[in-house]
């Protein structure tokens, strides 16, 4: 993979601002991963709306995107609900993950189809970001990132899986829930990009993969940190 290779359109040095209900659909998955939101506890669309001062369409996408993570359930006659931290569902997704983005960085760097530039501009993202603390602005970065990745392997059938997996949200989940230093977070990607960059396509291939599965032990590591929480 070459340093000057251009593979797709460059971030900007920013990345999109997110919709209305993937800033409704954080604000609960902070609350609900923190525990301000128990387990049972009923999330109403009337009061959601009220409150960040919208109408019932987004909240009901946010809810949508949130059971698709396990993370709320709908019944009958009861609503939707906040239902336990569902470890292994997230365990297994950062598992799939790391199997697509190991493949994803094989086909790319093999089709020579990726643009350090744009992935360069991501990490810059996230170094600026990191700066002001903005951990939802490191998030999308990361996610920009990967996406390239994802999207210059040119398999559709890849890139369908791995949106499948609800990318944003679990990304604020690791980032919520654990609270990483966001420099390390900058850090983490800039070395996967410098590995890219060597060529060495198993290399790349093994850091990426590594990348993600460090994230399937953080259903364990949420449980012990929000436990130390609690007891402070």
């Amino acid at each position: 993979m070459s340093s000057d290779m251009i593979g797709g359109g460059h971030l900007g040095g920013r990345t999109p601002k997110p919709t209305l209900s993937a800033q409704i659909r954080d604000a609960l998955l902070q609350r609900i991963v923190t525990g301000q939101l128990n387990d049972g506890e009923r999330l109403v669309e009337t009061r959601i709306a009220a409150e960040f001062g919208t109408s019932q369409a987004p909240v009901r996408e946010a809810l949508r995107e949130l059971e698709g993570l396990s993370l709320v359930q709908s019944r009958p006659r009861h609503g939707r609900t906040v239902v336990p931290f569902a470890e292994q569902t997230i365990r297994e997704a950062y598992i799939v993950r790391s199997a697509l983005e190991e493949a994803a960085t094989r086909l790319c760097m093999l089709r020579g189809s990726a643009s350090p530039a744009v992935l360069a501009d991501a990490v810059a993202e996230m170094s600026r970001c990191a700066e002001r603390d903005d951990r939802a602005g490191v998030g999308r970065a990361s996610v920009a990132f990967h996406r390239h990745i994802v999207e210059a392997c040119d398999n559709r059938l890849l890139q369908r899986a791995w949106e499948s997996l609800q990318i944003e949200a679990r990304t604020s989940i690791a980032l919520l829930a654990l609270a990483p230093a966001l420099a390390d977070v900058a850090a983490e990607h800039r070395e996967l990009l410098e590995v890219m960059l060597t060529g060495d396509v198993e290399a790349a291939c093994r850091h990426a993969r590594e990348h993600q599965l460090a994230y399937a032990e953080l259903p364990h590591q949420v449980k012990a940190h929000l436990k130390a929480a609690a007891a402070r």
